[in-house]
């Protein structure tokens, strides 16, 4: 039988008015807590939309997993096709490439991070997979295996296309991949300014209207297209938490720098980091079927650490479900339950229960009272007729 125990939250009382949801000016954002790994803001998250810019961080990406996996080296050389040089014509941002040009891997990386040069992811995608074209098709199935299911890819630059589309969680998904996979790689996002051989002067600085403001920015990639507005996957992090996020559908570029500085802002002033639940600590007991003990505690295996909104009316609340009663015997530290935390304005959160104590199988006299005792409640107590 399911067994449910509720109870008022931990002693988490935060304050006296209820949280506010953030109200974003963009079509479609994902905001999420990496150390908490708490979804702050889900506004149309899940919908494929054009990535414009953004998109590059796929092939950055892919870039780097040829690094990792000695393909390439920071040092290799790609040539530069007639389509690579026809993109610094196109009217879109560039690293200003050149037919006789033999840009290294890592010179082509700082040109699609800092320089968000179309002519670059070309160039990438030519020298890693022949054709963009096959490029588009490896990008979009290595997002596939990696869990970003709301993303096609039609090119490697973001380059308008009704089939070149991305949600803002596969954005995300993608900017933690970026931080946590490649950490020797990914301070490269927080510079601010490259020219390749002291061309495009006037392109030579990182987008991110971010990086210059001593919020703990720290990357990744601005985008926009007439289609698209303009967007960000930004990241910063404050002492031990780091947020990630990424928003689209800005009117202006003034509108996304703004955006951009109220969510870093609001997700780390509007929600506090609070241990709710201690490694060891007997949180509940439950009821134990024909062993030594009629109960046994109800422990976590490790801290639990949730993201509370920072204004509370009420208490964080709490229930422990479990199947019983438990059958005897059990292992201290077996998973026996579950505790859900309910609070506010976030999604629940779940954590396994262990036994605090081994409880032993009970005895035959043990056994024996116990089952005439049930047999009582059910047959007597309950109402059974009498044979």
């Amino acid at each position: 039988m399911l067994r449910m125990l509720r109870f008022a939250g931990l002693a988490l009382v935060l304050g006296h008015a209820p949280a506010h949801a953030f109200d974003t000016q963009a079509t479609a954002a994902w905001v999420y807590d990496v150390t908490t790994h708490t979804v702050l803001m889900d506004k149309n998250a899940s919908q494929p939309v054009p990535p414009a810019s953004m998109s590059k961080l796929m092939t950055i990406n892919m870039l780097f997993e040829a690094l990792r996996d000695g393909r390439v080296q920071m040092d290799t050389t790609f040539g530069v096709s007639d389509k690579a040089v026809q993109m610094t014509k196109a009217g879109g941002s560039t690293m200003m490439l050149q037919h006789d040009d033999r840009p290294t891997v890592e010179e082509l990386i700082h040109g699609m991070i800092i320089n968000s040069g179309n002519d670059a992811c070309v160039v990438v995608a030519e020298g890693l997979a022949g054709t963009e074209e096959a490029f588009s098709q490896q990008m979009t199935q290595r997002a596939q295996a990696l869990g970003m299911t709301a993303s096609t890819f039609a090119n490697a630059s973001g380059w308008p296309s009704p089939d070149h589309r991305m949600s803002m969680r596969d954005l995300g998904i993608l900017a933690q991949r970026l931080i946590e996979e490649f950490p020797e790689y990914y301070p490269i996002f927080a510079e601010t300014e490259y020219s390749y051989k002291g061309r495009s002067p006037d392109n030579r600085f990182n987008r991110n209207p971010l990086l210059k403001l001593g919020i703990g920015a720290d990357g990744l990639k601005t985008g926009h297209t007439s289609e698209a507005g303009y967007g960000l996957v930004g990241s910063a992090k404050q002492g031990d938490r780091r947020v990630i996020f990424a928003i689209t559908g800005l009117p202006s570029d003034s509108a996304r720098a703004q955006e951009a500085e109220r969510i870093v802002s609001w997700a780390f002033r509007q929600f506090a980091e609070k241990t709710v639940a201690k490694a060891g600590v007997r949180v509940a007991e439950a009821e134990v079927h024909m062993g030594e003990a009629t109960t046994v505690g109800l422990v976590p295996a490790e801290d639990l650490r949730l993201l509370v909104p920072a204004l509370v009316q009420d208490k964080v609340e709490a229930e422990v479900v479990y199947k019983g009663p438990l059958s005897a015997p059990i292992a201290a530290g077996s998973p026996v339950a579950e505790l859900i935390v309910h609070v506010p304005d976030l999604p629940d959160h779940r954590v396994q229960l262990v036994a605090e104590t081994d409880v032993g199988r009970a005895g035959f006299v043990r056994r024996l009272t116990t089952a005439a005792g049930f047999l009582w409640k059910t047959y007597v107590e309950g109402g059974a007729p009498a044979s």
